[in-house]
């Protein structure tokens, strides 16, 4: 059995990725690690950063990024995420952004559900549960409209692509052309066969300098929305993202990985966040500070053990053998 890790980036250092420690969480649990490496701004060290990591197993694929609005609503992020996956030769595929990583507690259960499953052509892949970090390492969202499970592991065939904006995959009949309508259609398309994990991801794309969250939702609009709306509706964005009162937030009870403690060492934004108070009057609610994302997120959380309601779930769960 061969498993291959694989991913893709651009900038992670200029936005606060951490992109070493993210693939250091899951490179004992791989016989080689793709990357699609983005062309990053001159100044940035992403590069250099992945080439620190002490490894033969990395292979990183330079990939150019589209500036032309080709990839709209964020499917270029589906687009470089194929890229690494075309380049992979494992007989799994474990897939994790450059935002996330997983524990070792966790890696016994994944290696061990490999093994089992790698000829049962049944199962294409395996989900995983999700923590959301928000705002610094000490909180992390339980609320509506996050997702709380996604793949992560795929078996290694050709008609599985990435889906929409590369938060999860779907199988094609046909992979008709290389477009953003077709990274976003789900005719002709159907839902992966996967095993529910134990194992979690550790997600900390929310819990960045203030400053670096709000450029990188300057980048997220313009990419979503193509740069003439994107500009539009960045007008009145502020320098500094609010992620409002954090202790409307759960608390994270857990651990975090090991090969995170170093990053977490550098949490310099303490001073910005807010730990109590009322959120922000003259700003626009975020979803889940809205009354009826609360209301049904107690729902959950207290009535129906965490599971989401009415939630689309982009995968077709098998039981375990």
């Amino acid at each position: 059995m061969v498993v291959s890790g694989f991913t893709f980036v651009r900038n992670a250092d200029k936005l606060y990725i951490p992109v070493k420690e993210s693939i250091e969480s899951v490179l004992p649990l791989c016989d080689e690690f793709v990357i699609a490496l983005g062309d990053n701004d001159a100044s940035d060290r992403t590069e250099e950063i992945i080439r620190s990591i002490d490894s033969d197993k990395i292979k990183i694929v330079r990939t150019v990024w589209d500036k032309d609005g080709k990839y709209l609503k964020n499917t270029e992020y589906a687009h470089q995420t194929d890229i690494a996956k075309q380049n992979c030769s494992g007989d799994w595929l474990l897939y994790i952004q450059c935002d996330e990583a997983i524990h070792e507690k966790d890696h016994p259960e994944i290696r061990e559900a490999l093994e089992k499953y790698v000829d049962d052509p049944q199962v294409e892949g395996f989900l995983f549960n999700y923590n959301h970090f928000w705002g610094d390492y000490d909180h992390v969202h339980r609320s509506h409209g996050w997702y709380k499970h996604e793949i992560r592991i795929i078996r290694n065939k050709p008609e599985i692509h990435s889906w929409k904006d590369a938060q999860s995959f779907r199988v094609f009949d046909k992979f008709e052309e290389d477009t953003y309508e077709e990274y976003m259609r789900t005719e002709g398309t159907r839902k992966l066969r996967v095993i529910p994990l134990d194992a979690y991801i550790y997600h900390y794309g929310h819990a960045r300098p203030p400053r670096v969250m709000s450029n990188k939702r300057k980048q997220t609009f313009g990419t979503f929305h193509g740069k003439k709306k994107g500009e539009r509706l960045l007008k009145n964005m502020p320098d500094e993202f609010d992620y409002g009162p954090l202790n409307r937030i759960p608390k994270f009870k857990g651990t975090h990985p090991a090969v995170m403690e170093e990053w977490m060492k550098d949490f310099h934004w303490k001073e910005k966040l807010q730990y109590s108070g009322s959120p922000n009057k003259y700003r626009q609610k975020h979803k889940h500070e809205k009354t009826k994302y609360r209301l049904v997120s107690f729902i959950e959380n207290t009535f129906n053990g965490g599971n989401p309601l009415w939630s689309f779930q982009n995968f077709e769960l098998l039981k375990k053998k």
